[in-house]
């Protein structure tokens, strides 16, 4: 067993390593989930940091507007012309871990090693836990928990085997912070990506990958709007999503807001990052006053 001193040293050798991330002009960054909302937000707040961009997303027409964005001088000041690198779009399904392997493989091949993944793809489901299929809970997982997993697995290793550090940035939620009816399917996958990402820190600092999970409220993307609604009733489901859409509309934030704090979180390496004032309460509610945090969640976010 390595004794605790040693210990300290590895992680203040990889903590010292990894600081080269303040830097991120020239570095690969893997974004998942990248052709809207969050993501395509943070892929263009990245490369206008200087970075070059692996944009992976389940519609590859949506990833090559992306790319498109970043590589368009008109609309991004993106690293093409300085390292004729730009960004580039792949298709992936990150709930199937054979293709994130594949396409971990595809990007060393001929992009090199990423300094920087972010583990963004995610989707969403409103409805009681007994009207949730378990094919609808377990699609949920696949993407917004398991997907996080494949892609920590397939990039950490390369990054290690490298050893110049890196970073991982993995997206949960504002929910999970605290419990909420109607929720029980993603609250419990944001929730798994939550405990994972501060298990990752703690495994990866020797080897200099500081994790950061990024935890917003409500957010201008294309998830609200796509978010599957789950109930024996056409009424209900119609319903719960017209209450959803107007907190929403209420409530939200532009996805640059959280893509401006990711890119922050990398440079200074942070362990959580909340976004807008909702997060930040539930995240101290859920501290300070677990009981009525309890009680809240009983209420329909209807």
């Amino acid at each position: 067993m390595p004794t605790r001193l040693a210990q300290i040293r590895r992680w203040r050798a990889g903590a010292a390593l990894r600081s080269r991330l303040r830097d991120l002009t020239g570095t690969l960054v893997v974004v998942t989930g990248g052709g809207s909302g969050i993501g395509r937000a943070s892929a263009r707040a990245f490369a206008a940091a200087g970075a070059i961009v692996v944009v992976a997303d389940k519609d590859l027409d949506s990833a090559l507007e992306t790319v498109g964005l970043i590589d368009s001088p008109e609309t991004s000041p993106g690293p093409a012309a300085v390292f004729g690198g730009g960004a580039h779009a792949y298709e992936l399904d990150v709930s199937v871990e054979e293709q994130v392997r594949e396409f971990a493989e595809t990007v060393r091949t001929r992009h090199g090693v990423p300094d920087i993944l972010v583990n963004n793809a995610g989707i969403g489901v409103i409805g009681p836990f007994l009207d949730t299929p378990q094919s609808t809970f377990e699609e949920v997982m696949n993407v917004n928990f398991w997907g996080v997993v494949y892609g920590c697995r397939a990039f950490a290793s390369q990054i290690i085997e490298r050893g110049a550090g890196g970073h991982i940035v993995n997206v949960s939620s504002a929910a999970a912070f605290m419990p909420q009816r109607n929720l029980a399917a993603y609250t419990t996958s944001k929730s798994a990506v939550f405990m994972l990402s501060e298990c990752l820190r703690a495994d990866l600092i020797e080897h200099g990958i500081g994790v950061t999970v990024v935890c917003p409220d409500l957010v201008n993307t294309n998830l609200i709007r796509n978010t599957k609604y789950v109930a024996p009733d056409r009424e209900i489901r119609s319903r719960r999503r017209k209450a959803s859409l107007a907190l929403y509309r209420k409530l939200h934030v532009a996805p640059e807001r959280v893509a401006d704090a990711i890119v922050l979180a990398v440079r200074h390496n942070r362990p959580l990052v909340t976004v807008a004032p909702g997060a930040k309460a539930r995240k101290w509610l859920s501290r300070l006053a677990p009981r009525v945090m309890r009680a809240g969640a009983r209420f329909d976010i209807d």
